[in-house]
């Protein structure tokens, strides 16, 4: 589950809810780790009906943060909070249809749920929605309705669905190819700290492609990419390093020496 849906919830306004000093005492209950206080303070909400309480209380038993981790009862309240409508809700119980969380994988059921989000404009549900149409799970594969959906994610600033955009136009896959519009996107990602667009972006100033060649802006892009790939993602790792190694081979020392220098001085958006 990505922090900016959360995050999504925790700007909401509570105006013109009932009981809403209660509802936003909870919220700040929550954010300052204070769990029990929440989980008092939101619960009568969430059974008189209030969807975004449901959406704390199923956030927390998803999460094991004040109560005992229950994905049945973290269901309960998110498909409560869904069957009224409120988009994040839809979209956290598609992801426990998609990821089988107390439940066997329904790809069909997390589908519909997403679609229900998506339709709504919710970033994170577009890209989940493409991610099914591209594999074809719960869907016909589909990648002319991934790009579709990417491109929706993409543009309200959903860092994977730029990634996976900029994968589709470079591959050709459900749009034209077009290296530039790749690097475009791989660039948006790249520059907020997406490991995964860091390489190909590197690969793309290697190689020339939809952007000028620049073995310093290849270097820089494939050392930060080894640089935040996590230790658990070992092959995305090694990959870049392979990468690094290969562009710095045609490099004269002082062109790494700079690339270095523009990957030690870059910060993320």
């Amino acid at each position: 589950m990505r922090k900016h849906l959360f995050a999504f919830l925790v700007a909401m306004s509570f105006i013109g809810t009932a009981g809403a000093d209660a509802l936003d005492d909870g919220r700040a209950a929550y954010l300052r780790g204070d769990y029990a206080t929440a989980l008092r303070l939101l619960e009568p909400a969430a059974d008189e009906g209030n969807a975004v309480a449901q959406f704390y209380l199923g956030y927390m038993y998803r999460s094991g943060q004040g109560v005992s981790q229950s994905y049945y009862a973290a269901r309960t309240w998110y498909r409560r909070a869904a069957e009224q409508g409120l988009a994040a809700a839809q979209n956290n119980l598609g992801t426990m249809y998609r990821d089988g969380q107390g439940v066997w994988p329904d790809y069909a059921e997390a589908r519909r749920w997403y679609g229900k989000a998506a339709v709504q404009g919710l970033a994170e549900a577009q890209c989940n929605l493409g991610t099914l149409y591209a594999s074809g799970q719960g869907v016909p594969q589909d990648f002319a309705q991934a790009a579709m959906w990417y491109r929706g994610a993409a543009s309200q600033g959903d860092v994977e669905a730029q990634y996976r955009l900029g994968n589709m136009y470079a591959e050709g896959s459900g749009v034209p190819q077009d290296y530039a519009e790749a690097a475009k996107w791989y660039r948006n990602a790249a520059e907020h700290g997406v490991a995964t667009a860091q390489g190909p972006l590197g690969l793309m100033y290697a190689k020339g492609q939809g952007v000028p060649q620049d073995f310093v802006q290849a270097h820089k892009w494939s050392n930060l990419a080894v640089a935040r790939f996590s230790a658990s993602d070992a092959v995305g790792r090694e990959a870049a390093i392979k990468l690094r190694s290969q562009i710095e081979y045609r490099m004269t020392p002082a062109q790494v020496a700079e690339a270095q220098k523009l990957a030690l001085e870059w910060r993320p958006r």
